[in-house]
Formats: C-alpha cells, structure tokens, sequence
C-alpha cells in the first residue's frame, strides 16, 4: 500500500502541473479543465479550486450510480486541484505561438504520464472515471457513449461560461488516448504481461481516462 501511494500521490500532483502547462498555452483544453475554466471566470474562485469542488460533485452522482470510491478516488479530488494551481504559480505565460504549442504538447505528454502512474497505483478510478463506468453499469449504455455524452455536456456549458476551446481541445481529444495505451503499461506491470500474452501490442491505444 505504501508504494502504491508513493506512486499515487505524485502521479496526481503531476497530472495537475500538466493540466496547467495546456491552460498556460491558452490554445484550448480538455473538457473538464474549459468547464472549471468558465465556471472560475464568473465566480472567482481559482481553477484548481474549482476542479476540487466539481470532482466533489460528480463523486456524488456516484451515490445513485452504486459506485464506491477508493482511496485513489478521494486522493484525486484532494490533490489534482493544487497541483494545477500550483502549476499555474509557477509557470509564465507564454506569448509567442511556438511557446504555447510547446507549453501545450510538454503537458500532454506529461499528463499521459501521470495518467499511467496514478492508474498503475490501482486505488480507485478518479470521479469523472467512476462516473462513466457507473452509467455503464447502471444503465447499460456503453462507456464511450456516456463518456462522450457527459464531456460535451461540460464542454458546451465551459464555453457558454467563457472557457477555452480551441485546437488544443481537439488535439487533446484524439491524442490522449493513444497517448495512454503508450504510457499505461509502462507503469502495470500486469497490464502489460496479459497484453503480450494475448498477442497484443502492448502500445496499442486503450481507453483514456476522463480528463482528471
């Protein structure tokens, strides 16, 4: 347990540096980050604050789900959150084009990274993760679905609210999945083992987690 949580409690504070390298570059962001973005432009809270309170929310819709969060769960909502404000204290804010994409593709890549180390720690699926898996199966409709019902319900209603959208919101929509089947089985050791046992290549893409 303690090892797992060694790698648990670093790979979320990295996931929320990462989130605020795309924030940072300002060329759009993942779903969840342009919700907590628009909803911190009308209320003033900050977005690590934010994704905090939002991922104390949607663990609640667990509750007529039947979902059970693990310690990974409640860690999640705890420390992704100050990770990305964190982030945001220390990294400037770039102005040239390049900068932004280089800022944009440095915290992709990181937070595929840290997807593969916090998910390898096996302590329970992060809120928004629970929360598709549990419409899955509560009510039978497949993850990708509810997965992409939700985040372009939170997408719309962030840009609504003033988040940004833009290219690197698509970008992170194609790339963090085979991005993830890459990094994933570098940090499960098991994953990897029942991928190259079946004949797998174990760097083909699997299912991206939902943005924190």
């Amino acid at each position: 347990m303690t090892l797992r949580l060694l790698r648990l409690i670093p790979g979320l504070l990295l996931y929320g540096i990462a989130d605020a390298f795309m924030i940072r570059a300002a060329i759009g962001v993942d779903p969840w980050t342009v919700f907590a973005q628009g909803v911190s432009l009308h209320s003033g809270l900050s977005i690590g604050i934010l994704t905090n309170i939002i991922g104390l929310c949607v663990l609640l819709l667990w509750i007529p789900l039947r979902q059970r969060p693990g310690l990974g769960t409640v860690l999640n909502i705890l420390l992704v959150g100050p990770g990305i404000d964190l982030g945001l204290w220390l990294l400037p804010t770039p102005e040239a084009l390049w900068l932004r994409i280089a800022f944009f593709v440095i915290g992709l890549l990181l937070l595929a990274v840290a997807s593969g180390i916090y998910i390898g720690a096996k302590l329970g699926p992060g809120p928004r993760d629970g929360l598709m898996t549990g419409i899955h199966h509560r009510f039978g409709a497949p993850i990708w679905l509810g997965r992409t019902s939700v985040e372009l319900a939170v997408l719309g209603i962030g840009w609504i609210l003033g988040g940004n959208v833009g290219l690197g919101t698509v970008a992170f929509a194609i790339l963090i999945g085979p991005l993830c089947g890459i990094t994933l089985p570098l940090f499960d050791r098991e994953l990897r083992r029942t991928r190259q046992r079946g004949g797998e290549n174990p760097t083909a893409p699997l299912a991206a987690p939902a943005s924190h």
